[in-house]
């Protein structure tokens, strides 16, 4: 038999096993790259490393369909559907899957995917003279060629596909992409990061999109500008319906880390005996993880003995102590055994061990004797218990079911409701610098003539503020910590009003906290004349508001906390105000 010429080679280079055919695109040096799996190299082995048999993996920027293709013949998914808005790569891309005879699993569609609402037919794609540098950002005088391209919902993608995979890698187009996507159902995330389109500000950005709905780093998988990232409900902002926020964990010989430094999110928390970050023991607020995974400490520890129940972060200050400090005593109710005490670590590394008397008295109101413990340093633990954060600040304001249940069932169960059945919760007293009312005095003698009685909390223990709010059937309050105890352990059937004292969130949270737990909404009166501040940059914490007396009046009597038909109070006089605030405040513009 004689034998047939060799027809030109039906390829010009191989990775894993898939064959890439000659194209305009492929230069020798691209060529050698991809023959030693130096092309698209990390994304690549990212896509290996999470890609399992039988995924559904969407691809954005095909690019010449290697990674892919090196996904379709090598993970077996079940599909693989990718986009690519560059129509000069398309027929390359296509051909390249027809070589490997895969056109049965992965496919390719020249659209862009948009994620944002009321995205346009098309949008312009600029044409780089490397198809590397083609993107939908111009380059600006690098550009070779500008063409329209057709557009595709993901909202629609994402629902009908059901991605368990996303592979990304589109030229600064992230950003955007990230900024309006549903990363829900999606298990693993590859993303090639592109800083010189958006700025370190940018790259920053996206990756805290990331970590915030759920998704962390895969060990030996990431460098600065490429992330393979797997979903992890615990790492995703809680949320009160999340299951895990009412799971309880328990650890034997757990390792609890307090933080080094004083910050607003710190490395400290929970790790198991050999070393594993126990996610949900981390102390989340408005989206964002204030305490994060620690490092394993060396050398040898002290035991702590006994079983301890996670408490997280020790507050010293009285409102994010009710927050945030009480988020995981639910677990009171539920479990079952003795436990040595409550385990914290301290927010201020300089208060160490340090826990009050206030904070003491409030863990025993929730009915129990253990002891109320802070490791200044860090300790292992025999056995602990490590509870969901069950409340906080930002989402888990409502409180999830348990939450709420525990706070109604327990707190202050044992204490008798004693005091005036109408009640003003007042701050006058309070040192300057702590967001004071401005007219509250004057506010105070009003409500006296009411038949309010005027009520400064810090002069009580926890004890006589709980018999005090829960005796009370009109409460009028200026916002502030005070009101939190209050939605704990008031009767339903109590009327709250919330005098607002400053522009804050902290009033949105303090409105949902009360309807959340008491089944209704607080008259909000926000009635500010003017907002003062002090001289130069200042937290907004130490504005003070002035209040309108009028309108004040109007609301309050409009709700019924007060009669109607009086005399009207008087609005502030501008001189006093002024001598009362002095030189170094400013009027807020």
């Amino acid at each position: 038999m004689i034998a047939s010429k060799s027809s030109k080679k039906d390829h010009v280079a191989e990775c894993h096993g898939v064959k890439v055919p000659d194209s305009p695109f492929l230069t020798e040096a691209r060529i050698e790259r991809i023959k030693g799996g130096r092309y698209e190299g990390q994304e690549i082995d990212g896509a290996l490393e999470v890609v399992r048999e039988g995924d559904r993996v969407l691809e954005l920027g095909a690019g010449i369909g290697l990674v892919g293709a090196v996904v379709a013949l090598n993970a077996r998914p079940e599909k693989v559907m990718s986009f690519e808005a560059n129509p000069m790569l398309i027929e390359h891309t296509r051909a390249l899957y027809e070589l490997n005879g895969l056109e049965d699993r992965i496919a390719v569609r020249n659209e862009v995917l948009i994620s944002a609402p009321d995205a346009p037919e098309t949008m312009t794609f600029h044409i780089h003279r490397s198809y590397l540098g083609s993107s939908l950002i111009d380059p600006g005088g690098r550009t070779k060629d500008r063409v329209e391209v057709p557009t595709a919902s993901y909202a629609k993608v994402l629902k009908d596909f059901k991605p368990d995979v996303l592979l990304m890698d589109i030229e600064g187009g992230e950003l955007d992409f990230l900024r309006h996507a549903s990363l829900e159902g999606i298990r693993a995330i590859v993303i090639e990061f592109h800083p010189e389109a958006y700025g370190r500000e940018g790259m920053i950005e996206c990756k805290n999109i990331l970590r915030r709905a759920g998704f962390a780093q895969v060990e030996d998988h990431c460098t600065r500008t490429v992330w393979t990232c797997r979903f992890d409900e615990a790492l995703r902002p809680p949320q009160p319906s999340d299951a895990w926020t009412s799971e309880i964990v328990t650890l034997e010989n757990a390792v609890v880390v307090p933080p080094a430094e004083q910050g607003f999110t710190q490395p400290a928390g929970v790790l198991s005996e050999k070393g594993a970050y126990q996610s949900t023991g981390a102390l989340w607020r408005n989206g964002r993880a204030l305490t994060t995974r620690p490092k394993m400490p060396k050398g040898d520890l002290p035991l702590r003995e006994g079983t301890w129940l996670w408490g997280g972060v020790l507050w010293m200050h009285f409102g994010h102590f009710l927050v945030e400090s009480t988020a995981r005593l639910w677990a009171l109710e539920h479990l079952g055994e003795k436990i040595d005490g409550v385990l914290f670590v301290p927010k201020r590394p300089r208060n160490g061990s340090e826990v009050t008397d206030f904070q003491r008295r409030l863990v025993a109101a929730m009915g129990t004797e253990a002891d109320v413990a802070c490791a200044g340093s860090p300790e292992r633990v025999e056995r602990l218990i490590v509870p969901g954060q069950g409340f906080g600040l930002g989402p888990m304001i409502s409180g999830t079911d348990a939450f709420r249940k525990a706070m109604r069932d327990r707190l202050g169960k044992s204490i008798t409701a004693d005091g005036p059945e109408k009640l003003y919760i007042s701050r006058s007293k309070l040192p300057a610098g702590r967001g004071n009312l401005i007219g509250e005095t004057e506010l105070e003698a009003h409500l006296s003539a009411e038949g309010y009685t005027i009520y400064h909390p810090q002069e009580h223990d926890i004890d006589h503020q709980i018999a005090t709010y829960k005796a009370a059937r009109k409460v009028i309050a200026a916002e502030g910590s005070a009101l939190h105890l209050l939605a704990m352990v008031a009767d339903h059937k109590t009327d709250v009003a919330m005098v607002v004292r400053r522009p804050s969130g902290a009033t949105r949270n303090l409105q949902v906290h009360l309807e959340s737990f008491m089944g209704k909404a607080p008259l909000t009166v926000s009635h500010l004349k003017r907002s003062w501040k002090p001289l130069g940059a200042a937290k907004a914490r130490t504005w003070k508001g002035e209040l309108d007396m009028p309108l004040v009046q109007d609301s309050l009597a409009t709700a019924g906390f007060i009669g109607k038909g009086g005399k009207t109070w008087s609005g502030l006089d501008p001189e006093t105000v002024q001598d009362q605030l002095g030189p170094k405040f400013e009027e807020v513009a």
